[in-house]
């Protein structure tokens, strides 16, 4: 059982700290935790690190809506972030952020040693500038009308429509997603990394294997089409840090967030007293592997090791990409209910149920995992429940009332429980393989076996004979046994169950090592049930909680105005009453509707989602003055089409007197923020 102990390093692909956690992300950190616990029980020296991806436009435009400093805004997300991982028990030894001194650090150090090495060209480019807002604008912050399909309000480079693509310049009547300016195009100096003097010191790396099959497919398209210059500059304002020597340009956020796994490790080595060079020096023995989504390949898998490898680092062991997540055979969805964030799911359901099915579905490969269910609850309900947890329970209640909860000496059957040991082999190369599903399989087949076990032997017949005592305490020993091996196989996967059976067991903390010898002669505590079945009710509820849209657009209602000396109507229910979701909601941006008399079209921020809406307000309020203002909309509206667009929703006003008053709650609410 002895295997000589290894230095591996692991990350994570870094979440950005613009919004929470939702169960796609989580099928990457999920996947990763348990290959790193793993490691760790089988006695490898194994560290596991991540951060906030915390720089970039999105970020510096979103705290301005919500009138935080971007500092705040990313403090508050880290929060959430680290609270929504530690609750789905994915255990980092460190989870730091972009934006802290050691990614600064390590950022222009990089950038120095690699302009140094003759890796940085530097020219003008001209891009879609922002007269309003002063700033040169991302391709994703400037709409307009697609130029194949006409299209309204699509991004400057892709048409959701017709799926054209295409540069911002070519889009129809182009506005500014921020300001709603007609963009203008402006000159500017930008530094680029020369990624091309790589490529055949990359395509050396990609043939000694460290990326899977199918991504060597991708790359050779890439390197058919021709390694591009990388643009690893933006202009101020810009959040995020200043390049060195070059006032008003910062470096873009994916220079700096793959730098922040090596910002992660120091600050950790810092913590721990490890030493940063015995796993990033080009010498270094030790293993370092990044777990990745396929959509982020090209960084990874070209930029990212050119970069190291220019700047006089180790390129990675190996990076490993997985597929996306669906539900029910479809994309997330918000108005389905199946856009679910971690949060809402760990309100309704325990983490290790969702660990356990995605550990089921998960392989080597890079294709796409399903979320089904109906499958989701049957699978969790008949593996964990039905056959890991039966064992246990069928064993123990014997051996605390008739034994003092002590295990029989020596093993019933030492062959079955050797071909249990022996089955470790198989199911840890698929650990290390990344075949969770084919462990996950083996793991159920031994559990079938145990359970089998039992049945043959009938201890609750063997009870009832006098004489058998002896027996029934070895049969039910040896059920105990082989459920300690399989949690032991299963700890990667339920950690938090591990631990339960840790404490019912009396015995320190499970480790591969302990495969080799049973529990013999001990005393375990009383029994208490570990996992209780998944209830589809409770599945539904999660999804309820997790609609936040409306009916599709088709369903019209009628164009209603603000109240106007309505006297009071027919009285609603409760129930009625509470079907309507009223939201504080920020007006983002406020726009007179051309054509139209009374109506304002408002842009309203709903705490990271944001709602197109028309109102009859005009004779009130002048644009200008709703901008920034926080009001209270109806949420759940049936979106209505209108002659300028589509409303999504109604903001709330009141009327009498021949004025119009938009309601607004009291200082400290948020967007986002249901009124009650």
């Amino acid at each position: 059982m002895s295997h000589p102990t290894r230095r591996i390093l692991v990350t994570s692909a870094l979440p950005y700290a613009n919004g929470p956690i939702h169960i796609g992300h989580l099928v990457e950190y999920i996947q990763t935790d348990i290959w790193v616990r793993f490691q760790k029980l089988r006695g490898h020296e194994c560290h596991y690190v991540c951060a906030d991806d915390a720089h970039g436009t999105p970020i510096m435009l979103r705290a301005e809506q919500d009138n935080v400093t971007p500092e705040q805004l990313i403090e508050r997300v880290w929060r959430e972030h680290r609270a929504d991982f530690a609750d789905f028990l994915i255990e980092f030894d460190n989870y730091h952020s972009t934006h802290s001194p050691e990614c600064r650090h390590y950022a222009e150090l990089i950038y120095r040693r690699l302009d140094k090495g003759g890796y940085v060209s530097r020219r003008v480019i001209t891009q879609a500038y922002d007269p309003e807002k002063q700033m040169f604008l991302p391709d994703r912050f400037i709409k307009g009308e697609c130029p194949r399909c006409g299209a309204l309000d699509q991004y400057g480079d892709s048409c959701e429509n017709c799926g054209a693509t295409y540069a911002p310049t070519d889009l129809k009547n182009p506005r500014s997603v921020v300001s709603g300016a007609t963009p203008i195009l402006k000159e500017s100096l930008h530094f680029f990394f020369k990624l091309a003097d790589f490529e055949a010191l990359l395509k050396d790396w990609i043939a000694s294997g460290p990326i899977q099959p199918q991504m060597v497919n991708k790359l050779d398209e890439w390197f058919t089409a021709g390694l591009q210059e990388w643009d690893i500059s933006r202009d101020a304002p810009y959040w995020g840090f200043e390049i060195p020597d070059a006032p008003g340009k910062y470096f873009y956020v994916w220079l700096d967030a793959p730098i922040g796994y090596m910002a992660s490790f120091q600050h950790y080595c810092d913590r721990v007293g490890l030493k940063f060079e015995d796993f990033w020096n080009p010498e270094s023995d030790a293993e370092v592997y990044h777990f990745i989504g396929k959509d982020i390949a090209y960084f990874h898998i070209l930029f990212w090791p050119a970069e190291l490898t220019g700047a006089g680092f180790r390129k990675p062991t190996a990076v490993h990409c997985h597929g996306f997540l669906t539900v029910d055979g479809q994309k997330m969805s918000k108005s389905r209910g199946t856009f679910i964030k971690a949060r809402t799911y760990l309100n309704h359901l325990r983490p290790e149920y969702l660990r356990y099915y995605f550990a089921s579905k998960l392989s080597d490969g890079i294709d796409d995992l399903d979320l089904n269910f109906e499958d989701f609850a049957q699978r969790v309900n008949s593996d964990l429940v039905g056959k890991l947890v039966n064992i246990a329970s069928r064993c123990a209640g014997f051996i605390t009332r008739r034994f003092e909860g002590r295990l029989a000496d020596p093993l019933a059957e030492p062959a079955l429980y050797a071909e249990f040991v022996a089955a470790g082999a198989s199911i840890a190369q698929a650990y290390e393989g990344r075949e969770f599903g084919r462990a996950m399989r083996e793991i159920m087949a031994l559990a079938d076996r145990a359970n089998q076990y039992i049945d043959e032997k009938k201890p609750w017949a063997l009870a009832k004979q006098p004489g058998a005592e002896a027996e029934v305490q070895a049969v039910c020993g040896m059920g105990l046994n082989l459920f300690r091996v399989l949690m032991i196989y299963l700890k990667p996967v339920l950690p938090g169950m591990a631990a339960q059976v840790e404490q019912f067991l009396q015995i320190p903390p499970l480790r591969w090592a302990d495969l080799d010898a049973p529990l013999l002669d001990h005393v375990i505590a009383e029994f208490k049930p570990l996992m209780q079945r998944v209830e589809m009710a409770q599945i539904a509820a999660m999804i309820e909680d997790s609609k936040e849209s409306y009916p599709p657009a088709e369903e019209v209602a009628k164009p209603s105005g603000p109240l106007v000396d309505d006297p009071i109507g027919p009285t609603v229910t409760i129930e009625e009453f509470a079907k309507v979701d009223l939201r504080v909601a920020r007006i983002v941006k406020a726009e007179a509707v051309t054509g139209a008399d009374k109506l304002v079209r408002l842009e309203l921020d709903l705490g990271g989602e944001t709602r197109q809406v028309f109102a009859g307000i005009k004779s009130a309020y002048a644009p200008n003055d709703l901008q920034g203002r926080l009001t209270v909309m109806v949420a759940n509206l049936a979106p209505r089409k209108m002659r300028f667009g589509v409303s999504e929703g109604m903001v709330l006003a009141a009327g009498g007197g021949g004025g119009i008053y938009l309601l607004a709650p009291d200082a400290g609410a948020e967007p986002g923020m249901r009124v009650k």
